[in-house]
């Protein structure tokens, strides 16, 4: 089973409402999650919850480390496949990474093939509309894809051209996994969502965002890629005294908002996903029924 939907929907409370009702194991499907000591700002799962529930993919990489899409899909087919053996727990998908959701779920074909960071460096340097035009050469298939100022996908296509010596195109596809999946999302509405995650954003502050930034620059100097990410970019200018906390909370705000826009888009294109409203007092019956019957259809199934 999958829960997906935009940043401060409430996933991680509704995925820990159903393990509570349900044996299950919540695997997490937050591309930053996977790394230790990023906790705060990336609102990771409680140590309460860890140790009330299974939790995979959490602090299981260091800063410094990364952790590809394919590397990610192994790994959480590898514990999928163990549940589904032991048949002792419920597998619970979680998490607002479309990638991550849709490695699993449409079973993407993934090229192996790291980051290289000076050769995107490189690229990026040589401007995005010239980029494009380099993929348009090499790759027409991709490119006709990749819109002409999403830099990071042309990037990522140029990348795997260059150092596989073929198309990314011609190395992708899709082999989904041949077991049923119940594909949830949480929708919320522009205001109410935006209400939630100004709410978020006043926790974090005084979870000792601040505190855990700072920390996390003199431990691994301010040039971590982590550290340019989601809440940890906006703090450091008011780390430098060039903001107020207030500003710094503004531009978190602000620019969770449209990150949660592009995630509300990203999942709205997927056919498959049975929407509920996050808001809804009797959210968490709504979706206790709905898995009832999806139990009932695996077990009949089965028979």
């Amino acid at each position: 089973m999958i829960v997906v939907g935009p940043t401060a929907s409430g996933k991680s409370g509704l995925a820990m409402a159903i393990a509570q009702r349900w044996p299950a194991a919540i695997l997490s499907a937050d591309s930053r999650q996977v790394y230790r000591e990023f906790d705060i700002g990336t609102a990771k799962p409680s140590m309460a919850d860890r140790q009330a529930v299974p939790h995979y993919f959490v602090d299981i990489c260091k800063p410094t480390e990364t952790l590809t899409v394919a590397d990610y899909q192994q790994q959480a087919q590898g514990v999928i496949a163990q549940l589904q053996t032991k048949g002792e727990q419920l597998p619970l998908l979680v998490g607002g990474t479309g990638l991550y959701v849709n490695a699993i779920a449409k079973g993407l074909k993934i090229p192996q093939v790291l980051p290289h960071l000076k050769l995107r460096s490189q690229l990026a340097n040589l401007g995005q509309p010239h980029c494009y035009t380099l993929l348009q050469q090499v790759d027409p298939a991709a490119a006709a894809r990749i819109h002409a100022n999403d830099q990071v996908r042309t990037l990522r296509a140029l990348e795997v051209f260059y150092v596989t010596g073929c198309t990314i195109s011609s190395q992708q596809g899709k082999n989904p996994p041949s077991y049923p999946i119940l594909y949830i999302g949480l929708a919320c509405d522009a205001d109410e969502l935006r209400s939630r995650i100004v709410k978020r954003t006043h926790q974090m502050i005084q979870a000792g965002l601040a505190e855990e930034v700072t920390r996390l620059i003199d431990k691994y100097g301010p040039d971590l890629p982590l550290l340019e990410t989601l809440g940890y970019a906006e703090m450091q200018p008011y780390l430098a005294g060039q903001c107020t906390i207030e500003t710094a909370m503004e531009r978190i705000v602000q620019h969770t908002c449209q990150f949660a826009k592009r995630q509300r888009t990203w999942f709205r294109k997927e056919p498959n996903i049975e929407w509920f409203p996050a808001g809804d007092p009797a959210l968490a019956e709504q979706v206790y029924r709905r898995i009832e019957q999806f139990i009932q259809y695996l077990n009949t199934s089965d028979t």
